[in-house]
């Protein structure tokens, strides 16, 4: 017999979440590339979210839509340690007015567990 409060626990948001809402902060690996960089995560959606890039840094033109990278991502719980995961860049985004003047806004997405072999 199935117990009637499992009911109570389904999800209710309307966007399904994934782990991305967990991380804290992301690490850029580039292939040939010694220096790793490392962002504060802005902004997150059901699977992609956004960090800030200073317009003057040396990352800046590493990062092209649509390619992907390793990138690892950082939990401030403890509960979830961090973890390197297969990344999209979805936009890259320049801010010309208002508190991020001067940045540009990347959008990340996290690819399925399935694709990271091909990213």
């Amino acid at each position: 017999m199935q117990n009637a409060t499992v009911d109570v626990w389904k999800e209710r948001r309307s966007e399904t979440r994934t782990r991305a809402e967990q991380y804290h902060s992301a690490e850029f690996m580039f292939e040939g590339v010694e220096a790793h960089y490392q962002f504060r995560i802005w902004d997150t959606a059901s699977s992609s979210m956004c960090v800030l890039v200073k317009e003057t840094s040396e990352v800046l033109p590493l990062l092209t839509v649509g390619g992907k990278l390793r990138v690892k991502y950082y939990s401030s719980n403890s509960a979830y340690p961090s973890e390197a995961r297969a990344t999209v860049i979805r936009h890259v985004t320049r801010d010309d007015q208002g508190r991020f003047k001067g940045h540009y806004l990347v959008g990340l997405e996290i690819v399925q567990e399935a694709d990271e072999e091909k990213a």
